[in-house]
């Protein structure tokens, strides 16, 4: 029982055991915001990483379409469907069935 009171009694232990309280759960910047904010970052950095992969493939297409006049041929048929004088487009829409 001595040994407790002594324990509980040490001014340096309960200053330590106070401030890791504080700090854990009443501070500012406490463990659950913490926590809260790390999974922030590794949500952004998951769409950082998606959208430079996006930035990387439009740039690839860009490149392909001002370099190869057939690939943007292709492209404006099928995206604007552009078409030739000479041509006729028919648009197959298929519909949902229920």
């Amino acid at each position: 029982m001595k040994k407790i009171f002594t324990f509980v009694k040490n001014k340096y232990l309960l200053t330590i055991i106070g401030l890791v309280v504080w700090v854990s759960f009443f501070d500012r910047n406490d463990l659950g915001t913490q926590i809260e904010l790390h999974q922030q970052v590794k949500q952004l950095e998951k769409e950082r990483n998606y959208f430079s992969q996006e930035i990387s493939v439009i740039t690839a297409e860009t490149k392909e379409l001002t370099t190869n006049p057939n690939t943007l041929e292709k492209f404006a048929r099928e995206k604007y469907l552009m078409k030739r004088n000479n041509e006729d487009i028919f648009v197959i829409v298929e519909s949902k069935k229920k």
